[in-house]
């Protein structure tokens, strides 16, 4: 299990990567945000115990049976998790990364369920990862509202 629980670390640690590849900058700091955004530090902190569960959650569904479509599902919202960072902070783009954390919500919900369905503890370890996505959408919801000109751009 702990070699399958590396081996999904090392995904996520990829996808974190991202962050480090485009992370905020002038333009993100000039943006005007809604007052609850949380503070810079509160981010990495969050991905790192979120992916942490994303990582056992999987390996405890990968020794399971009938576990195509949870993995399906988990290696779709690992892509789009990879995606949205080059997205809203690498080319700008507000609306695109809305599309994009959207389409992200939908698959760590799917990746839930399914999870859910074959191990009840994989599934619980997803709830925060869905929770956080929830914020994180509104929270690109309202940097989409508040910069109609940027938005607009991208």
């Amino acid at each position: 299990m702990w070699i399958l629980f590396a081996i999904f670390l090392c995904a996520c640690v990829g996808a974190g990567a991202t962050g480090g590849l485009f992370p905020p900058d002038e333009w993100y700091r000039r943006l005007k945000k809604p007052t609850w955004t949380p503070p810079d530090w509160v981010f990495p902190v969050t991905w790192f115990v979120l992916y942490v569960c994303m990582s056992f959650a999987a390996s405890r569904v990968a020794q399971l049976p009938d576990n195509g479509f949870a993995l399906a599902f988990w290696a779709l919202q690992i892509a789009l998790n990879t995606l949205w960072t080059p997205v809203f902070f690498g080319r700008r783009k507000i609306r695109m990364g809305m599309v994009v954390i959207m389409m992200l919500w939908l698959s760590v919900a799917g990746t839930l369920i399914t999870m859910w369905q074959i191990d009840f503890i994989a599934g619980i370890l997803f709830v925060p990862y869905l929770i956080w996505v929830t914020i994180a959408s509104a929270l690109n919801a309202e940097v989409w509202r508040l910069n109609p000109s940027e938005a607009r751009m991208g």
